[in-house]
């Protein structure tokens, strides 16, 4: 797993337009998006305890979360991830499910993972064991992303973050969902260097970097 540097910040609506404005003379939209832009619906997991939730409330430096997400409202195309973080570093690993997958997943008939040919699917299974790791909540949000190839870069803007409270019907668009803050979340990603185009363009005075969790906001009615 390849680890990259990671920035966060927590901007407004007027700073997106902002940023949009910026970044669409420097960079790309996301190619694989009409306009860079799309729809994600994540369902993340934790321990009985909240083992994921209380390592980013405490800053643990060394942390990891699992989560599955799919792509305005496409459940043919379902990944699994697990994200690690190290030092401010951050890395990412994923797996292919399909609805059915999911779906006996998140009513505990978890024996298939077990067999899986991938690696991530049977460590998910291990720890769905040893710590208990469940579905937990859902989070949605609408996503704006840009790339820049020099450095590997890519440029995300997040905002009407939602959660599915304590729903995890994750494969039901209609399920009720709630909003949990009208920030929007800057996210700049990059491998071993951020070119200055990237970050001259991203710079928003008073703004600063931010350990801002989209999972951890979704558990405040907990």
């Amino acid at each position: 797993m390849k680890f990259r540097h990671e920035w966060k910040h927590e901007i407004n609506f007027s700073d997106m337009l902002v940023l949009r404005h910026r970044l669409k003379a420097v960079a790309r939209c996301d190619p694989n998006a009409p306009d860079g832009k799309y729809f994600i619906r994540s369902l993340y997991f934790d321990t009985p305890n909240d083992k994921a939730l209380m390592e980013k409330i405490n800053g643990i430096s060394r942390r990891e979360k699992f989560r599955i997400r799919y792509y305005n409202g496409d459940t043919s195309f379902i990944r699994l991830e697990k994200k690690s973080k190290l030092d401010g570093l951050c890395g990412k690993q994923g797996a292919s499910l399909t609805a059915d997958e999911v779906q006996s997943i998140m009513v505990g008939d978890i024996g298939f993972m077990k067999t899986s040919e991938n690696e991530l699917v049977r460590e998910l299974y291990s720890k769905m064991n040893s710590q208990q790791l469940r579905p937990k909540t859902i989070v949605d949000y609408d996503r704006e992303a840009f790339v820049y190839p020099a450095g590997n870069v890519r440029v995300t803007m997040d905002c009407n973050i939602r959660t599915g409270l304590y729903s995890t019907d994750f494969l039901d668009m209609d399920c009720v969902t709630v909003p949990v803050t009208g920030a929007v979340i800057l996210e700049v990603k990059w491998d071993e260097f951020l070119p200055s185009a990237i970050r001259d363009a991203v710079q928003l005075e008073g703004r600063h970097t931010s350990s801002f969790s989209k999972y951890a906001a979704c558990r405040i009615y907990d």
